[in-house]
C-alpha cells in the first residue's frame, strides 16, 4: 500500500480537493494507514533502522572509490561506474538486486536490514576495483 499526507495552506487544500479523485483512498489502503498509525512507535524505529543503514552505505562507497548522492530518501544513487548495466548483472548473479534507473554511470540501492546491507557492500567491494571510473 502507498499512502502520503498533505500539509499546506488551507487555500492549497481546498483547491486539491476540487480535483482529487472521489475514491482515492481504497479501504485497503484505509486499514493499513490504521494499523500504521497504531504502531507509530515500531514505524518510528524502522525509519531510524532504515535511514543508519543507508548512512552505512553512504559512508562505505567512497572508500571503494564509488561516489554516492547524497539522500534523505531510503535508497542511495551511487556512480563513477565505467557500466552500470554491467555492474548491475554482476551484482545481480551474486545474489543482489538494485536499480538501473537509466542514469549513466550510477545504479540505486534501497537500504534495507544490516544482513542486506552486508550482503550488498559484500558484493560490490570486490567488483569496484574493476568497475569503477578511473579518478579524472
Amino acid at each position: 500500500a502507498r499512502l502520503g499526507y498533505l500539509a499546506a495552506d488551507p487555500d492549497l487544500v481546498d483547491a486539491l480537493r476540487l480535483v482529487r479523485m472521489p475514491y482515492h483512498l481504497s479501504s485497503q489502503t484505509q486499514a493499513v494507514a490504521l494499523a500504521a498509525l497504531a504502531h507509530t512507535d515500531l514505524m518510528l524505529d524502522t525509519v531510524e533502522a532504515i535511514k543508519a543503514e543507508r548512512d552505512r552505505i553512504v559512508a562505505a562507497l567512497p572508500s571503494m572509490g564509488l561516489t554516492p548522492v547524497p539522500s534523505d530518501a531510503n535508497f542511495v544513487l551511487f556512480g563513477h561506474l565505467t557500466d552500470a548495466a554491467a555492474t548491475w548483472r554482476a551484482l545481480l548473479d551474486a545474489g543482489v538486486l538494485v536499480r538501473d534507473v537509466g542514469v549513466p554511470h550510477y545504479l540505486r540501492v534501497t537500504a534495507g536490514t544490516p544482513q542486506e546491507t552486508t550482503a550488498f557492500l559484500d558484493a560490490l567491494a570486490p567488483l569496484a576495483p574493476t568497475h569503477r571510473l578511473e579518478a579524472p
